[in-house]
């Protein structure tokens, strides 16, 4: 079965609405647990046909998800689904990718195509990253760093078959709970940001982590980084806590990994 994990902090109760209401339609979906972030308690959640816990404090989008992470973990769960609340999508693309995962044995980890609301495809699979991709290229002008940008984000792939990517997005993780219990939750050590890097890599060590385009999902981006001042501060002090985890210019399985991932791109 299927256990789905959704943080929210301040959000809409018809966006949670929306998201649960296309869950509760697929058949392979166990528990839908709501781990909620915000400050104050909104009573309205609780009528949802899902688990709500409710923090009193924003601890982090890692260390939310891992809550019910754990859950899975002791129930034994198949598989566990991390998604934002801003994804949108048709209900039978969960049991598709279910069947997917059930033949694949191999797989820890699965994205599937994500586009914007206009129909334009997000860039979300992507190298390892170097601190320029990450940190550095934020404060340059784009026409300096477009070659290195469509290098990072594979766009030479064209998006339009099945690969191996060392990091996939976390705004919808399908995973693999057997993976998890080996290589270990979100590193609650990141705020937000990161955390999908670094568990999408460690997952990349012993499985393999897959982009799946045949089917595909909205997700209502918002970037909210790159529009406030203090996020971008929250950005940048964690990603240099990921150089520091994993090394910052000499990092030998970096190089290894995304020489050997451009090598079969």
């Amino acid at each position: 079965m299927l256990n789905v994990s959704i943080v929210l902090y301040n959000t809409a109760f018809e966006e949670i609405e929306r998201l649960v209401r296309i869950l509760r339609k697929v058949s392979c979906v166990n528990t839908i647990y709501l781990v909620d972030n915000s400050a104050i308690i909104n009573p309205e959640f609780k009528n949802l046909p899902i688990e709500y816990i409710f923090n009193n404090k924003n601890i982090g989008y890692g260390a939310a998800h891992n809550i019910a992470l754990r859950k899975s973990l002791e129930l034994k769960t198949d598989y566990h689904l991390v998604v934002n609340p801003d994804i949108t999508f048709e209900p039978q693309i969960l049991d598709e990718i279910y069947k997917f995962m059930n033949k694949n044995a191999e797989i820890g980890h699965l994205m599937p195509k994500v586009f914007y609301p206009g129909g334009q495809i997000q860039y979300l699979c992507k190298l390892l990253p170097t601190p320029f991709d990450l940190i550095f290229r934020r404060f340059l002008p784009s026409r300096w760093t477009e070659k290195q940008t469509h290098k990072f984000e594979m766009r030479e792939s064209r998006y339009n078959k099945v690969m191996d990517v060392p990091y996939l997005s976390g705004c919808f993780m399908f995973l693999r709970v057997s993976a998890l219990k080996e290589v270990g939750l979100f590193d609650e050590r990141f705020f937000m940001y990161p955390e999908d890097i670094d568990l999408t890599r460690r997952i990349h060590q012993k499985y393999r982590t897959v982009f799946y385009p045949d089917v595909s999902v909205v997700h209502h981006h918002a970037q909210s980084s790159y529009k406030n001042y203090s996020m971008l501060w929250i950005h940048i002090s964690n990603m240099i806590k990921y150089f520091n985890k994993w090394g910052w210019f000499f990092d030998k399985e970096r190089r290894r990994i995304n020489n050997t991932i451009l090598k079969i791109k």
